[in-house]
């Protein structure tokens, strides 16, 4: 069976079966390394894509919920939010080992595009994401300099709307 989607902005057919996690499509069939497997119960958030926009655990996803959507994965991150996100990664060293900060990436960009304008705090509330090594304070950071980097256009969008 095929299971059509639109996988990093891109029309693409999954030919794992409809009732096997959407991770390992992703990964065995279309080598998209970048989501990872963690705890295989959707708790860790190392698996984390976005399904039409929204934060979703790979591993408890079965490929054929995902039929006809947009699906993104860390190789596919595009936009101002999820440019703003991983440069805000890279100005605050947010990973150590890596592994799970992809998911941490994603978790962010659909958590801020939702609506840029919330608190750290707010967005921060909606990442459920685990990092073994620890790197929550500079995770920290990256979502608030993501923030004030996408607030900051949001700002001067409206001033300059309102000349």
């Amino acid at each position: 069976m095929s299971v059509d989607v639109t996988l990093n902005g891109r029309p693409a057919s999954l030919q794992s079966p409809a009732d096997s996690p959407l991770l390992w499509a992703l990964r065995d069939e279309k080598s998209l390394v970048g989501v990872k497997f963690g705890c295989g119960a959707g708790h860790c958030g190392a698996c984390t894509v976005l399904v039409d926009g929204q934060q979703t655990r790979s591993c408890i996803t079965l490929v054929g919920d995902v039929a006809g959507k947009n699906v993104t994965t860390i190789e596919g991150l595009s936009g101002d939010v999820g440019k703003a996100v991983a440069e805000a990664w890279i100005r605050a060293q947010a990973p150590q080992c890596g592994y799970c900060q992809p998911g941490f990436v994603l978790a962010t960009t659909s958590a801020i595009a939702a609506d840029p304008k919330q608190t750290k705090e707010q967005v921060l509330s909606q990442i459920t994401n685990l990092c073994r090594c620890g790197t929550y304070d500079a995770i920290r950071l990256a979502v608030g300099y993501a923030l004030d980097q996408l607030q900051g256009r949001v700002a001067e969008t409206e001033k300059g709307a309102a000349r």
